[in-house]
């Protein structure tokens, strides 16, 4: 039986902003990472990016991500 992997959700300071990075998902690949990271952006109404395997989506959201990843949208 295989695992689904585990997203790890955590906020970081870069440059003054707060960014959310959910990691963990790489195994997604990009084309699934992406996306991810587009339906997010979208339901948070923000901006983000996927670089090398991580999501970063800009701006203080771990609690909504934490819920769109749980209840599958």
């Amino acid at each position: 039986m295989t695992q689904s992997p585990v997203a790890k959700i955590r906020l970081e300071k870069r440059s003054g902003k707060v960014v959310t990075v959910i990691t963990g998902l790489h195994t997604y690949g990009s084309e699934r990472l992406n996306s991810i990271a587009k339906a997010l952006k979208s339901s948070l109404g923000t901006g983000g990016t996927v670089k090398e395997g991580v999501i970063e989506i800009q701006g203080e959201h771990m609690a909504a991500v934490e819920r769109w990843l749980r209840d599958g949208r």
